[in-house]
């Protein structure tokens, strides 16, 4: 396996383990390839949840140019909900791991189709 991999396989455990989600592994792995080299970045492969910016960041950039959402305050709630179901607490939340949630929270799958 690859690191690519490697990476899809910690994400898929971290959905299963903290956040009690069984991963859709083809859905997961186009996520993950969507994120594209960022992944291989300590610093951009997770999402800063306590900074506003990097949220908005996640709302403007994933949300409504990838997914093609309106904004609206639906968009700022699903991405409080999501880190809320990873785990506020927890250090490390990956990117891959947020926008999966939040592709299967607005039942976009089909923009990874």
């Amino acid at each position: 396996m690859g690191k690519r991999d490697d990476l899809i396989a910690h994400y898929a455990d971290d959905l299963k383990n903290k956040c009690g989600m069984t991963p859709d592994m083809d859905l997961l792995t186009k996520v993950t390839i969507g994120c594209g080299p960022s992944i291989y970045d300590a610093d951009a492969s997770t999402v800063a949840s306590s900074q506003p910016a990097e949220l908005e960041t996640v709302k403007e950039n994933f949300l409504m140019k990838k997914l093609g959402l309106a904004d609206s305050p639906a968009l700022m709630e699903a991405i409080d909900k999501v880190i809320e179901t990873y785990g506020k607490s927890e250090r490390n939340k990956y990117r891959a791991v947020v926008y999966y949630m939040l592709t299967k929270h607005f039942g976009k799958e089909s923009v990874y189709g």
